[in-house]
């Protein structure tokens, strides 16, 4: 079974040490990129924000309902993600816009999360964390604006902890991810990108990122998850004693302070606490 404690310790922990962005420094965003920027954050705060935090697919009492720790875990987990929806707030009220109450892709998403069922809706919650991590590492990249970097900075370590938190979930159901999981997997992880980049592809090419850094940036975060996935999960099949979600080790590449961590995981670690998933020993 998975380490709920471990992983509710995890979420508990990330909620320290959070500096805020320095939403006073400088603005010198203008013209069209400002505008696309705009709107694209308008997208990811209405779909941090703007809905239910919470599983929401019809079973989910299949999750939720194995132990009154995992129901916590889960809540805990989205409150990391409502915390989101309050950066992107407030990155809103820096660049002059208010928040959006409706968009076609997020009410498609609430849809099919509803009625594909828990599994399906964890699978989709995954593939969104990728994306998504890529997306906020574009940004950090090729925006200039200060403040905007520094929310990603967060953003970016939390979304590489719940990448891990998924990974330590599905190596610790015991089954086998072969090649036909693999294509399947990095099939609708190319299907989801599709999507977010038909959203917010314009304000990122407006800065100077291409498809091709998207793509690349997509495929290589889900074969670090598929590589990492069938280590962990042939581990806890060889050591059925050991919880697969131990094998999460924030901290290891920890640097001082806030201060950024090596991106020697592509992309795992990101900002101290570093959460790079690693076997023990």
């Amino acid at each position: 079974m998975m380490n709920t404690a471990y992983w509710t310790a995890h979420f508990r922990q990330n909620q320290i040490n959070r500096p805020e962005p320095d939403w006073s420094l400088p603005m010198k965003l203008n013209g069209k990129p400002l505008r696309l920027l705009r709107k694209s954050l308008q997208q990811f705060q209405l779909g941090d924000g703007g809905g239910p935090a919470s599983l929401i697919g019809w079973d989910r009492e299949r999750m939720l309902g194995q132990s009154n720790e995992m129901r916590e875990l889960v809540d805990l987990w989205f409150k990391e993600e409502a915390e989101h929806s309050r950066l992107l707030g407030e990155a809103l009220k820096r660049f002059g816009v208010d928040p959006i109450e409706s968009h076609w892709s997020f009410s498609m998403f609430c849809g099919v999360r509803k009625w594909g069922g828990v599994g399906f809706e964890l699978y989709a919650l995954l593939l969104t964390e990728i994306v998504s991590h890529v997306y906020y590492k574009l940004l950090r990249r090729h925006f200039p604006d200060e403040a905007l970097r520094q929310m990603c900075q967060l953003i970016i370590r939390d979304e590489a902890g719940h990448i891990a938190f998924h990974r330590a979930r599905l190596a610790a159901e015991g089954k086998r991810y072969g090649p036909f999981w693999s294509g399947w997997f990095r099939l609708r992880g190319l299907a989801a990108g599709t999507v977010l980049w038909l959203n917010h592809g314009a304000a990122l090419r407006s800065v100077g990122a291409t498809n091709g850094e998207f793509y690349r940036a997509i495929w290589r975060g889900m074969s670090a998850f598929v590589r990492g996935l069938r280590r962990d999960a042939g581990s806890a099949r060889r050591d059925s004693g050991e919880s697969p979600g131990a094998r999460f080790t924030p901290g290891r590449h920890r640097g001082k302070g806030n201060a950024v961590a090596d991106e020697s995981c592509r992309g795992l670690c990101m900002k101290s606490p570093c959460p790079k998933v690693r076997p023990l020993g």
